[in-house]
Parts: C-alpha cells; structure tokens; sequence
C-alpha cells in the first residue's frame, strides 16, 4: 500500500509521501539511541510536566486533530474529537501515576534489604492500525515514555498525517529530539527493523496475520512483543436484561468507528424470550442512522477507511446471503454516492459453517443469533479462536457470575459497553493476542522488572 493521504468519502488522492530511505531508517535509529540514553534518567516530575503539555496541546487543538482523522480514515468528526479528548486523558493519567506504579517494591527475604526496581527498556517499535490513529498510539506512548523508553511509530500507511501530527505533539511538548519519532515506511523492512539491536520490544494492534508476522521477526530475536489482534465480541442480552437499554448500547457498540473497531459488538446473542422484541428495536435503531459526510457533526456513519474494507466486507455479507442467511436491514454497498460506504447491516437466521458463524467482520454489520438459555449463550459466545472483550446483559447477579467467570475474553462488561479506559488493563486471549495496555499491568509491560538483593 502506498503511503498517502486518500479521503475515504470521495475517493480523491490528497497527498502522498515517499517512504524513508535505508539510510534515514537507519539515522532515526541512531538519534533513539542516543535520546534513550540521556532520557532515562529524567525525572518522573520532568517527563510529566513534558506529557501533560502534550495534553494540553490536544485539548487546546482538539478541532485540527480530529480533522486529519476524520480526513484520513473517515470516522465521523465528533467521534475524532472524541477520540483527542481520550488521548489527552490517557497523558494526564501516566503523568500524575507513573511513579507511583514504578516505584521500588519491597520485599521481605534473608537479605538486608531486597527490592524490584522498574527500569525502561530502550526504543520500543510500536506498529499501530488506521481505525484509532491517535488512540492507539497514545495508549502506548504515554506510558512507554513516563516509563523512561523511547518510541519508534510505524503507522498504517493511509494515515500518514495523522503519524506526522502525534510526533509534532511530542516535539511541541518539550520532550528531546529522538524521544519520539514516526517512521514513514512499509510493512516490508519491519522485520529488518525488529532485528536491530537498538529496538528492543514491540507493540502491535493490528489483524491477526500482522501479529504473527511481528511476533516471528520479534521471536527470532528474543524481544517481548505485545499483540492486540482482532476480535469478535459476544453482545449477549439476557430474558431479564433492562432491553432499553441494551438496545440503545447494542447500535452504539456495533456502529462505533463506522463499524471498524477490535472490540465493537459483532455478535448478538439473544435469549429466545427477548430474541424477537431486541431485533425489531435493533432494526429500527439502525434504519435510523445518518449515513453521510464525517465532517458533517450529524453524521452517525461515515465511509470505510478503504475500497479494499469495503470489498471484504461485502464479500462475507454475500456469502452469507448466498448460504441461507438473512438481512433484515442493508445487506448492499451504496452505490449512489462516491466513496467507501456500506449501509448498516442486521444477518439473522445465520446457519452453522458460515463466514458469519466464525469470522470476524470488520464493519457495520450486526450479526444475531438465538440461544434457548444462558448456557448456550455463554456456549456460543466461547465458540471463537477469538476473545478479545465481552457484553453480558442481565439484572439477575447469578447469571452476572456466570458471564465473569465463564466468558472466555480479556474483558468482560455486565449491562454497559465494551471500552478501553486507562485506568483498567486491555488486551484479549487466544487469537486476539497477548500482553496488556493501559493500567498499571500496562507500564509494566516494557520495563526491566530488576531484581535487587543487598546483603
């Protein structure tokens, strides 16, 4: 993929870049080395006074931010200045935490005194998605840097101004030339990359191919890698679920990002007592939905990020039809306007073996399913190499156990909307990866957890 600026809504090429050459890689490189090794040993009380003016400057640039976003990949502007809004939260929180989540930790043994000592890493490489183009970034960086590392971002290749703009941040907020750096490059030297000695671990958010291809680069050099890879998450609406409710977040959760989110709802699963009412409700909240320009503030869906998003996901739409499904709303890209658009998507009446039944679908399309009771709904929920986040809805706590205990999933949310938040850890089991982000597990991930005996 070329790296270039295409608007999603239209079509048109606005801009594009030349990809990096060998020897500026390798300049980049150097300078992270060098900032890493003056940069660890600032203060915590420096590196946040340096992160809370980046979140100052998010907030105070909220508008311009989320117009390269919503220019770039086509989320619908309020939720790109939504997703600023966030970013500026996620530096606040690993400022006022950081030392406090890495200070020494004592520990009793036979020695005079004994400890754990976090220390950073070095550079981190962290290759990050198009659908939250400064969500995902920030997420790492503000922890990695309050931690003392240093960051390199490859970032996906239609979002290149989005990348330029974050390490703008970075620079405009004090921290040191070389603290932060984007890498304007392809898919392809990234394994070159992973095998430098100067980096020394590696984040991805990305498909589950993108994981293995990092996670065997990283293997083969024996650097940590943190994976949060694609999911399918369960939205299972009990027969005494507050159904208003669970309808209002249910369109929420699936319409989200235009569809184009790891942990959007994707499968509904409905007890048979409520099965038909919450489909009918469903179908007229979707029906409902604004479909046109994101940067029109009444927009509730705007275009896919890609022609490529678009194909697939009318494919396994098509598919399914084909095989005996049903669509009860949608079902067929719009064809009377330029542009990356699919209409919101209900498939019912989905048959086991179907693309619907174990794959995951990038984009607005609800997929419902009908269980007799809440074992077969926990059942059908497991039935996936995915587990990346859950929604259970229910007012009875026995059954509110049973989801937080049984529901195979790196989250579990009873009566409310699947989401990251900085102050709690994020990542998935199975095929949607390993590691976790955010929270204190968060921090931890990319130090040196030093063990210290003093006699």
């Amino acid at each position: 993929m070329a790296i270039a600026t295409i608007n999603p809504a239209t079509g048109e090429t606005l801009k594009t870049f030349e990809p990096l050459t060998d020897d500026a890689i390798e300049s980049k490189l150097a300078q992270a080395q060098q900032a890493f090794e003056r940069y660890r040993y600032t203060s915590f009380a420096q590196r946040a006074q340096w992160m809370q003016q980046a979140a100052k400057i998010l907030e105070q640039d909220s508008q311009r931010f989320a117009k390269i976003m919503t220019l770039e990949m086509g989320k619908p502007l309020k939720g790109a200045i939504a997703e600023v809004e966030k970013c500026a939260w996620v530096c606040r929180y690993y400022a006022e935490n950081a030392a406090e989540f890495l200070k020494d930790v004592p520990v009793s043994t036979d020695a005079s005194n004994s400890f754990i000592r976090y220390q950073p890493l070095g550079a981190i490489l962290a290759i990050m998605p198009w659908n939250f183009p400064f969500w995902q970034v920030f997420r790492f960086a503000a922890p990695a840097l309050m931690a003392g590392n240093v960051g390199l971002l490859k970032h996906s290749s239609n979002v290149p101004q989005c990348a330029l703009a974050i390490e703008e941040i970075f620079t405009q907020a004090g921290f040191p030339p070389g603290v932060f750096q984007t890498l304007l490059v392809g898919s392809d030297v990234i394994p070159a990359i992973v095998a430098d000695d100067r980096i020394k671990a590696a984040t991805l958010t990305g498909s589950e191919g993108a994981g293995v291809s990092l996670a065997v680069a990283a293997g083969k050099q024996i650097k940590k890698t943190v994976l949060e890879l694609g999911g399918s998450d369960p939205f299972i609406v009990t027969e005494s679920a507050a159904l208003t409710a669970a309808v209002e977040t249910a369109a929420i959760a699936r319409m989200l990002n235009n569809g184009q989110s790891c942990i959007a709802a994707k499968r509904f699963i409905l007890v048979e007592a409520i099965a038909q009412e919450f489909t009918e409700r469903l179908v007229q909240k979707f029906q409902a939905l604004k479909i046109g320009d994101p940067m029109d503030l009444a927009t509730d869906v705007g275009p896919l990020a890609t022609p490529s998003i678009l194909q697939d996901i009318d494919e396994l739409v098509q598919k399914c039809l084909a095989q005996g499904v049903r669509a009860l709303t949608g079902g067929q890209p719009l064809s009377d306007r330029p542009g990356n658009f699919y209409p919101p998507t209900i498939l019912s009446d989905i048959p086991p073996g179907t693309p619907a039944d174990n794959e995951e679908f990038f984009g607005p399309v609800a997929l419902l399913f009908r269980v007799k009771n809440i074992d077969e709904a926990i059942a059908k929920a497991n039935a996936i190499p995915f587990g990346l986040g859950a929604s259970a809805w229910t007012q009875v706590k026995e059954e509110s156990d049973r989801f937080i205990n049984e529901l195979e999933a790196g989250a579990v949310f009873i009566n409310g909307l699947v989401k990251s938040d900085p102050r709690l850890p994020f990542g998935g089991i199975k095929r949607s990866g390993y590691g976790r982000e955010l929270g204190i597990p968060g921090i931890h991930e990319f130090v040196n957890l030093k063990t210290v005996w003093v006699k």
